[in-house]
This record gives structure tokens, C-alpha cells and sequence, in this order.
């Protein structure tokens, strides 16, 4: 791409949509837009001792300090407006945009003259204002702006970067090295910044550091222009001269803004306005009588330069404006967003307790809604992912005492009556019924009492229950503390939906852990109650499955004859009806009889009876604790607290200093919260300033919703760029 300007835009570079052009991108520079976002600018860079500081001056026309080298102490924004009457500005612009003591006193920084005598006084108030001096710092990443008017002034800005230095000196450290080159590397990254290279003849250019930055951060040279500075110190016909001459025709590093040469007067014979009224008629002199005449008059001379660089900034501007507008409004959609996620300011103690009261609204409506199975809102996601189901937790408590009942059949007794056989696991412990009544006979004889022979002591049975039951306190206890990490994983999932992330976290461990402590103690309390109940009283029971169970044919002596039978033949089941040897027969008498059949001892026969009345109020004392951990452990002592740990009442009840600790605003919090709020400001500035301009110069109205909708979607808008650059009298042609 090769750009090429009309007579007609040359001719009308100072026009006023031009200079609105120009001073609306000052304004946003102004208003602080460019800590956030890139902005179209020139920018001046060179290695120290290229004769930067003194194009700055040919191109401003205004007597710098270059000998004394105090201009490259820091970046210099230069702003140029053609006007009636002469006069300087100088402010400062702090790097860092938030405020402080220290910032203020910048931003206060305001000077002005009617002409330029005092202008180098002036400079170094400005440096010690932002604390340059030989014992302090040598560089500083603060802006100076200076601001010159004049009738024969270019409408064009311009910013002056501190030179590039090789090497550490005593007056220049490692550190002051380091920090010139981040700054300068800084501005020439930014993707709207044209960069002005400025190199010096007197060196080999292959040497000089701002060529190796040019190239690195603008690979294709699209926004680069080069300026050869001191072609004067060449050899006339030299290999050097030739060399350069090459360079400047792009022949050695091809820029697509070509380059320039500049002859400068030497800073060290002439000073002031002796070296302003000389510089323009010898450089003419010396292009005219030299070998660099042989190349294009536009190439030659800070008049031409001037022109050059008025008109490549506007093109700039005028290219960039749009997807400026973009930038800027995805930037105040990001900075919105993140704005509020830190919610409201919390500055009062009512502010404070009001958040906590909103809270505690959408807390108590999500953990309700849960705990009751209704599973409406954002709030829940897809029941099939992780998290979904963790946040159902009426249907994981659902669950989980369905595997507690589970395992409590499976796993709850002790002992289990079973044919003698190898069995897989350890618990139960599976024993033959003669010895499961071996047992009961020894624990008979132990507490034997005042009851005759073949009678059993009622308390045999309690002694036997307390043993067939012992797994159940494990397993209980295991249920409950499960079904509390539950609780626990499901109401960090809500605070963490209804409040933001330092108010979660205060509330998680100031309140919600410890009562969420709370109620685990009271919920294994009241297992351990429920456990007494059924293991320190004697067994107590008027359910009328008791009775069926003792007198039930299908007791345990039938069910293990019947398998033995079973066993025996290889019969899958008993019926009255079975063919064996050409004739029928009816097993399921035979097992009948044989579970009638009276033991022939009676302290067997007793043991046998106990044994069974044990188990049969075993199943049923099961039944009633699996219903009651359900009841009154998990939903009571567990669940139906829920809802109250941070209600509107425990909110109003808080303490100042709680309510302080938990919703009041960490300096960090405050801190992001201003520097959000700055930048939201200046963006929407500069984006009413950018859209003042466009609606003015393109469309004569503002834009409409989906006109804006579509300019942040499609980052090209390359009609808009070209209807613009047309109206501003720019052309490109395409080589």
C-alpha cells in the first residue's frame, strides 16, 4: 500500500474539519483515554545524540534546550495550531491516571507564555515538578505537553521520546537504561502510534537500537517513517554517503512511509534564534550543492516534513477512528461488567447492612427452593453436570438415605444366619443358626437369673439386640457427616451465586462454617440419642409385625429347613406338589413339620425362642431408626436450619463490627472500584467526543441502535474507513 495525497488535501491542511480532526484525538489524549486505549499520534524516537531533540525543534519552530538535553528527560507531547497570536502552554500528564497527592500536584501543573524567551525556564520547572534532578531520578515516564500557537505554526502533534541509550554512564544507570527503553518501547507498540525513526549519518545505522525496536514491533513496516538526521557528516562521495543515500530510497530498510533527511545546525555553534533564523536557508544550500540532490524534493527539508507528517497523521486518524469507537465501547462494556461484579459502593454501616439484607433475601428464596424440590431459576443448572445436581439438594438428602436404608439392611447386624458356606465379605459375620444358639445358650448361662430351667430372662433379648445392632452407630454417623459435606458443598454453591466473591468469603467463614459446626454437633447429639433409645432401654414394642414374625410359619427354623430341602433335592422352590419316583409329593408340609418339631432339650429350645423373638424385634427396631436419622436427624437438625442461618432477622441482629468485617469494602476492593469509575468516565468522554466528530462528518445524525450494534461486531467497517478518508479529501492506491 502506497499513500498518495491530492493537491486538494495539501492545499486544505488547515482546514477546520481537519483541525477539529486533530484537536478531537487531542482532546481524548486530554481527557486520560490514552492509559486505556491506543490512540492515532507520531512519536519522535531515536538513540541519544541522533539530533531528535533538534527535528523537534525545526519542526515546531521553537527554541528546545538541545544542548543542555533537558527535553529528553521525559516524553514530550507537542501540539502545534496555526493561530492568529502567539503563545506557549506547558502542563504535565501523570503516566499513572489514578489519583493521588503526588498526581494532583501534577495535574496542577500549568504554565503559559506569550512568547518563547522563557520557554527553557520553563522546562526545567516542569522537571522539577516530576522530580528529575542530578541527585534524584534521571528519566520520567510523565508526560509534558506543550501546547504553541502562532501563524505560521502546522496544524500537527507530535510526541518527543527521551533517546534511546546504548550504555550505562555515571550519570545514566543501568536502571535509568532499562526504564528509557520499556517507555519508549511502549509507545511504539501501540497499534495506532506512527513511528518517526530518527537516525544519525554519523553512526552506522545497522548499530542504532531504534531501527532493531522499529522492526520488532512493526514487522512490516506499514507505520514506520524514517528521518536521516546529519547527512552533513558524510564524506561527499564516500561509500558512507552512498549508503545512506540507498537508505533514504529504501533500499535498506523498507518503510511503507518512506523516509526523510533532515540537515540540523550544530546545537554546540548556535543556540536559540540564532539557530532557528540560520537552519532553514543552509539546509536548503546544502541539499541544493550536494549529492542528496538527487533525490525527490519531497524527500528533502523540515518544509516538506512538516507537510509529510501533518498529512500522514491525519490519514491515521482518519483510518483509526472507527475501530476506535469499537475499541473504546468493547472497553466500556468490559469495565461495566467488572464494575458490577463488585456491586454496590459499601462505604456506611446502612450500606453495608442493606447489601447484606439483599443477600439474605436471595439466599433464604434459592435454599427454600432446593430443600422443597422446586428447581426454578438460573440458579440451577443442568441436572446432569456435577455442579447441576449439587445444587439440587432435596434430591441428593433424597438419595443418600436411600443408600443409609440400604446399607443398614446389608450391613447394619452383626451376625447373619447363612448355610455354613464361604461368604465374600467380613460383614456380617455369617454364622450357622446351631451356632448362632450356641451363643445364645452361653449368654443365657452368663446372666442367668432367678427363672427356671428351659425359661429365658427377658433381658437376654436386650443383651442380643445391643450386639445384633452395634454396626449401626458407624454407619449413621457416617450417613450424617455426609449428608452435612452435602449441606456444606450446596450452600457455598449459593453464596457464591448471590454474593461477591470478598463478601462470600467473609460470610462463609464467619458465619455459614460455624454454624454450619453448629449443626453438625446437634445432628450426631441426636443420632446418639436416637442409638440410646433403642440400646440403654429395654426392647420396647406394640407393632403388630412383632407378633406375625414370632408365630410366622416363615420364621428363621423353617426358612433354613426349607433351604436345606431345597438344597437337598435341587429344587429351585417348595411347592404342596412335587414328582419324585413316579409319585407326588408335598414338600412344603414336610418343612412344616419339621419347623414344628420341639427341640429335645429344653434350654435349646429356649435359646431358640429368644434368638427369634431378638431378630424379629430387630428388623422392626431397624425400621423405625432408619425413618427416624431421616426425620429427625438429617431433615430436623440439618435441613430445616438452613434457611435461618442468614435471614433478614440474624442480618439485623449482626453487630456493627460484624456487619463491618463481612460487607464492608476491602481497600483493594475500593481501590479497583475508583480506578473502574475513572476509566468508565474518561471512555464515555471519549467516546462522545469520537462520536460528536463521526455523526458530524458522516452520517449528520446519531447513530442508531443496530448501527452501533453492528460496529462492534464487524472490526473491518472498511466502507467507513474509505467514505471517511474521501470526505477528508485522502485517497489511497494500491500497488
Amino acid at each position: 500500500m502506497v499513500l498518495a495525497f491530492n493537491a486538494e488535501t495539501l492545499n486544505g491542511l488547515c482546514s477546520k474539519d481537519q483541525l477539529e480532526l486533530l484537536d478531537a484525538i487531542d482532546h481524548l489524549r486530554l481527557q486520560g483515554i490514552d492509559h486505556y486505549i491506543s490512540l492515532p499520534q507520531i512519536i519522535v524516537c531515536g538513540d541519544q545524540s541522533s539530533g531528535k531533540s533538534s527535528v523537534l525543534e525545526a519542526i515546531s519552530g521553537v527554541p528546545f534546550p538541545v544542548k543542555s538535553n533537558l527535553c529528553t528527560c521525559f516524553p514530550t507531547e507537542l501540539v502545534l495550531r496555526r493561530a492568529a497570536e502567539t503563545g506557549v502552554t506547558v502542563s504535565i500528564i501523570p503516566d499513572n491516571p489514578s489519583k493521588t497527592a503526588a498526581q494532583d500536584d501534577l495535574y496542577k501543573f500549568h504554565e503559559e507564555l506569550e512568547g518563547f524567551e522563557g520557554f527553557p525556564d520553563l522546562v526545567e520547572k516542569a522537571k522539577v515538578a516530576m522530580g528529575i534532578s542530578a541527585s534524584g531520578k534521571a528519566f520520567s515516564k510523565d508526560r509534558l505537553r506543550v501546547e504553541i500557537t502562532g501563524p505560521d505554526r502546522p496544524h500537527l502533534t507530535i510526541i518527543d521520546m527521551p533517546g534511546l541509550i546504548h550504555s550505562e554512564t555515571k550519570s545514566q544507570s543501568l536502571a535509568d537504561v532499562k526504564l528509557v527503553r520499556k517507555v519508549v518501547k511502549g509507545y511504539m507498540k501501540q497499534p495506532r502510534s506512527i513511528i518517526l525513526a530518527v537516525v544519525s549519518a554519523k553512526n552506522d545505522f545497522a548499530n542504532q537500537v531504534v531501527l532493531n525496536f522499529a522492526r520488532e514491533v512493526d514487522k512490516r513496516g506499514s507505520r514506520t517513517m524514517g528521518v536521516i538526521t546529519k547527512p552533513d557528516t558524510l564524506v561527499q562521495g564516500s561509500g558512507s554517503e552512498a549508503l545512506y543515500i540507498s537508505l533514504a530510497r529504501n533500499n535498506q530498510v523498507n518503510f511503507d512511509l518512506g523516509w526523510h533527511v533532515l540537515k540540523n545546525l550544530d546545537s554546540e555553534t548556535h543556540s536559540g534564534s540564532s539557530l532557528l533564523s540560520h537552519r532553514n536557508a543552509e539546509e536548503a544550500r546544502f541539499f541544493s550543492n550536494s549529492t542528496w540532490s538527487e533525490l525527490p524534493s519531497s524527500m528533502l527539508g523540515i518544509s516538506e516534513l512538516r507537510k509529510k507528517l501533518s498529512n500522514v497523521l491525519l490519514r491515521q486518524i482518519a483510518l483509526e477512528l472507527p475501530s476506535l469507537i469499537r475499541e473504546i465501547n468493547l472497553k466500556l462494556d468490559g469495565s461495566r461488567e467488572e464494575l458490577e461484579e463488585l456491586g454496590e459502593p459499601r462505604r456506611t454501616l446502612d450500606e453495608q447492612r442493606l447489601r447484606l439484607l439483599q443477600i439474605s433475601e436471595e439466599f433464604q428464596s434459592l435454599v427454600e427452593r432446593s430443600i422443597n424440590g422446586t428447581y426454578t431459576g438460573a440458579f440451577f443448572e443442568d441436572a446432569e453436570t456435577s455442579q447441576g445436581y449439587q445444587e439440587r439438594i432435596r434430591a441428593i438428602i433424597q438419595n443418600m438415605n436411600k443408600e443409609f436404608a440400604e446399607e443398614l439392611v446389608k450391613h447394619g447386624h452383626r451376625r447373619e444366619i447363612s448355610s455354613g458356606k464361604n461368604q465374600s465379605s467380613t460383614k456380617p459375620e455369617f454364622i450357622t443358626r446351631d451356632k448362632f444358639l450356641d451363643h445364645v445358650q452361653n449368654m443365657m448361662q452368663r446372666t442367668r437369673g432367678r427363672e427356671l430351667p428351659g425359661i429365658f430372662s427377658p433381658m437376654v433379648v436386650a443383651d442380643l439386640f445391643q450386639q445384633q445392632s452395634s454396626p449401626w452407630e458407624q454407619i449413621a454417623q457416617d450417613h450424617v457427616k455426609k449428608a452435612w459435606d452435602a449441606v456444606g458443598e450446596f450452600l457455598e454453591l449459593v453464596v457464591t451465586y448471590v454474593a461477591d466473591a470478598s463478601i462470600g468469603d467473609a460470610l462463609i467463614d464467619k458465619i455459614f462454617q460455624p454454624a454450619l459446626n453448629r449443626l453438625l454437633l446437634s445432628a450426631k447429639a441426636k443420632t446418639s440419642k436416637l442409638l440410646d433409645s433403642h440400646r440403654r432401654i429395654h426392647p420396647i414394642t406394640y407393632n403388630q409385625e412383632y407378633a406375625e414374625a414370632i408365630h410366622s410359619p416363615c420364621s428363621p427354623p423353617r426358612e433354613e429347613i426349607s433351604k436345606i430341602v431345597r438344597d437337598f433335592f435341587g429344587l429351585s422352590s417348595i411347592g404342596s406338589s412335587q414328582y419324585f419316583g413316579g409319585s407326588y409329593y408335598d414338600l412344603s408340609a414336610l418343612v412344616d413339620s419339621l419347623a414344628k418339631r420341639t427341640e429335645p432339650n429344653i434350654e435349646r429350645r429356649a435359646a431358640s425362642e429368644a434368638l427369634d423373638r431378638m431378630l424379629a424385634y430387630y428388623n422392626i427396631a431397624m425400621k423405625r431408626f432408619i425413618d427416624g436419622i431421616a426425620t429427625e436427624v438429617i431433615e430436623q437438625k440439618i435441613l430445616m436450619p438452613l434457611s435461618d442461618i442468614l435471614s433478614p432477622v440474624a442480618v439485623f441482629k449482626m453487630s456493627p463490627d460484624l456487619v463491618e468485617l463481612i460487607a464492608g469494602e476491602s481497600q483493594e476492593s475500593r481501590t479497583r472500584r475508583e480506578e473502574l469509575t475513572k476509566k468508565i468516565d474518561v471512555l464515555q468522554k471519549g467516546l462522545k467526543t469520537c462520536e460528536h466528530f463521526m455523526d458530524a462528518k458522516l452520517r449528520g445524525e446519531p447513530p442508531s441502535h443496530s448501527e452501533e450494534a453492528q460496529a462492534k461486531v464487524d472490526l473491518d467497517h472498511s466502507d467507513e474507513r474509505t467514505q471517511f478518508l474521501s470526505m477528508n479529501g485522502f485517497e489511497t492506491d494500491d500497488e
